[in-house]
Order: structure tokens, then C-alpha cells, then sequence
């Protein structure tokens, strides 16, 4: 499989460390600096390409793909948005386009997880829920796709709550659950779902230990998506 990686950070690079390792191609680095070379590249001798970038960059990086009918897989947050629009284009193009705040299999097992605990607590009175993720310095969005995508999970399963908002700890806006974003070096990411009552506590964590699950998780989406049609998530992925 020919692997064109749009982005080529910390993850970008990790990822074409894994292909390789997995016995992929690399047909093309593209970042910040050298972003006119997707002019040059041969479309035709690219099976997937693999989106890690900045937000600003993310939606014609995405664009591009789509237009030039390579299926593509992104990671990236903070463009979100926008996103209703790359999910019509790709329809209108038949194309591929596949989306995750996290593709660590242990973080979607975690979504799971934290849907099924949500579930439980909107039966059970006296708690206030909130959520806290910690991660790099390096990383700009706050907070996290991982802690919005938990904090939807949360907010789709109990009935009191209708919004999130980010706050420095549990915060009192009516029917909002509180998200605190720590930057703490050299974390690759913590999430943290906190029930609070005067009786108790009830926490979920999920602790990263390295980006390599991250990276791997999306090559192994790039190597299922072959021959895909449509606006694809994890839970295809995974069948969940």
C-alpha cells in the first residue's frame, strides 16, 4: 500500500516509521513547509492518505483528497466545524473519508465504556459528572477531541445535561458538564470521567503511554478502508 501522509509531526512520522515497519510505502511527506508539492505527486500511485496536521491546515488538506478520489483518513481536531462539509463532499464525490478523534483501540473501547457507565448514572441521583484530559504542551486544541468525543457520549446519555463547557474544575452552568484541559509535559494524553457526590466518588481513566497506539490504530484503518465508499467512523471500523 502507497501511504501519502499529510502532516509529518511527531505522529506523522511515527506512522511512516510503522508502514514501513508493516511493509508499506511512503509516496509523499507533506507539511506546513512544503505543502506545493502536492501539485507534483502521482495521484495514481497513492492508495490512502493519512491526515495529522494543525486544524487550520486540516480542511484542504482533506479537500484535496477527496477531490483527487484518494480515500482519506484524519486525526486531526480542532476543525470540527467544518465538518459537515467534508461529509458532503465526500458523498458528492463518492469518495472516502474517515474520522476519529483517537484511533487507540483502548480509547474506543473506553468511548464505550463511558457510554455504558453514563447510562447507569442517569438512573442515579446525587452526582455531578465531569470530565478532565491531560495533555503535551505541544498540542494547541483544548479541549481535546478525545475529551469532547467522551463528553458527547456523556451528554447523549443523561437527560439533565445538554452541553459541555471547558472549565477550570466542576463548574456550576446549569446543564452543562464541566471539561478541565491540562498541558503537562511529557503526558501523550490522559482522560479522566468523574461522578462526584458527598457519599462518593466514581472515576473511569484511560492513561496513554506512547502515541504508538495511536499511530497503529490508524494504519490499521488505512489498510481496511481499501476499496470503501462513504463518510466512515471507528464504530464501522470496529463494528461496535
Amino acid at each position: 500500500m502507497n501511504i501519502l501522509l499529510l502532516g509529518y509531526g511527531k505522529m506523522g512520522q511515527l506512522i511512516g516509521q510503522l508502514s514501513e515497519d508493516r511493509g508499506h510505502s511512503i509516496a509523499g511527506k507533506i507539511n506546513i513547509d512544503n505543502r506545493e508539492d502536492l501539485d507534483s505527486l502521482d495521484v495514481a500511485n497513492i492508495d490512502v492518505a493519512i491526515e495529522f496536521s494543525q486544524p487550520e491546515a486540516a480542511v484542504e488538506n482533506i479537500k484535496w483528497a477527496v477531490d483527487k478520489g484518494i480515500p482519506i483518513v484524519s486525526g486531526t481536531t480542532g476543525w470540527l466545524d467544518q465538518k459537515p462539509e467534508i461529509e458532503q463532499l465526500t458523498l458528492a464525490k463518492n469518495g472516502a473519508f474517515f474520522y476519529a478523534s483517537n484511533y487507540s483501540i483502548g480509547v474506543n473501547i473506553f468511548f464505550k465504556v463511558n457510554e455504558f457507565l453514563a447510562k447507569l448514572m442517569n438512573e442515579t441521583s446525587g452526582y455531578k459528572s465531569s470530565v478532565e484530559e491531560i495533555h503535551h504542551t505541544a498540542k494547541k486544541d483544548a479541549p481535546s477531541g478525545t475529551a469532547i468525543t467522551l463528553a458527547e457520549g456523556i451528554i447523549n446519555n443523561i437527560t439533565d445535561l445538554n452541553s459541555w463547557n471547558l472549565s477550570e474544575g466542576v463548574s456550576d452552568i446549569e446543564h452543562s458538564l464541566p471539561i478541565t484541559s491540562k498541558r503537562i509535559d511529557p503526558a501523550p494524553g490522559t482522560h479522566i470521567i468523574r461522578y462526584s457526590s458527598e457519599i462518593d466518588d466514581i472515576e473511569i481513566t484511560h492513561t496513554a503511554h506512547s502515541r504508538q497506539g495511536f499511530a497503529l490504530g490508524a494504519i490499521l484503518v488505512s489498510e481496511w478502508i481499501q476499496g470503501k465508499k462513504g463518510v466512515l467512523s471507528m464504530d464501522d471500523f470496529l463494528s461496535f
